[in-house]
């Protein structure tokens, strides 16, 4: 990675205070990035953006519930007046509900909806706004293996991956003639809270480190240039939900 690529660049990502959210704004900063570090909780947002700040990088902090029509188009509207620009936008933020579909309440599947979908597409509709005006930005959208491939006791999240996927894609098409690019990433299981924490069964040696991935994704928007990556896939080797 190049030390410098990303300065003067301002990417916001959400779900960014635990796991690929944070490794992703670790990166970011690394190459010289002003990072929007989003989550539902100030003070997990606050200390990434305090750990960034301490090695020398500009971040900052936002608590935000991205389903939130006002909270998102505001969350925009801060960052990019903090900064002065808008470069890349992650919409990395996931929550999911394990239960089969007669003990899921509809609240849950609204939930799991809101934020794994409608989240994305509220701050999309409003960075484009702004990313048509300057002619450029990327769109990253974090899916997952659940967007390809099914499993039991997990219809909100499957629904609202493949969703995600479907909308990247519409996205993608839809965005190129305004010099904005849009890439859906499909991540493999990662070592990180949101499957460690639910699943303390699960061996850690079958996942992926949330730090790989990052690498993945960073370096590839270091080098599309005048090209664009529609889908990328990021999988452990040992990923058993993938052929």
């Amino acid at each position: 990675m190049s030390g410098g690529h990303w300065k003067g660049k301002t990417v916001l990502v959400t779900g960014g205070a635990r796991g690929l959210g944070a490794a992703l704004c670790e990166r970011f900063a690394a190459g010289g990035a002003t990072v929007a570090v989003v989550d539902l909780s100030a003070a997990h947002a606050r200390a990434v953006a305090d750990r960034i700040s301490g090695s020398g990088a500009r971040a900052y902090a936002h608590a935000a519930d991205i389903g939130n029509e006002e909270q998102a188009k505001r969350l925009i509207a801060t960052v990019a007046q903090q900064t002065g620009t808008l470069d890349v936008l992650v919409n990395n933020a996931g929550v999911d509900v394990t239960l089969p579909i007669d003990e899921l309440d509809v609240a849950d599947f609204d939930r799991v909806v809101q934020t794994n979908l409608r989240g994305p597409f509220l701050l999309s509709k409003y960075a484009v706004e702004r990313m048509k005006k300057a002619g450029s930005g990327h769109i990253v959208n974090i899916a997952s293996t659940a967007s390809k491939r099914s499993w039991p006791n997990a219809v909100a999240y499957h629904a609202s991956k493949w969703g995600l996927l479907g909308m990247s894609h519409a996205l993608h098409a839809e965005l190129r003639p305004h010099g904005i690019k849009v890439t859906a990433v499909i991540a493999g299981g990662m070592r990180t809270p949101f499957l460690l924490d639910r699943f303390p069964d699960i061996d850690p040696a079958v996942l992926q480190e949330p730090a790989d991935v990052a690498a993945t994704v960073v370096g590839m928007l270091e080098c599309t240039g005048a090209s664009v990556v529609p889908e990328i896939t990021v999988i452990p080797m040992r990923e058993s939900s993938w052929p």
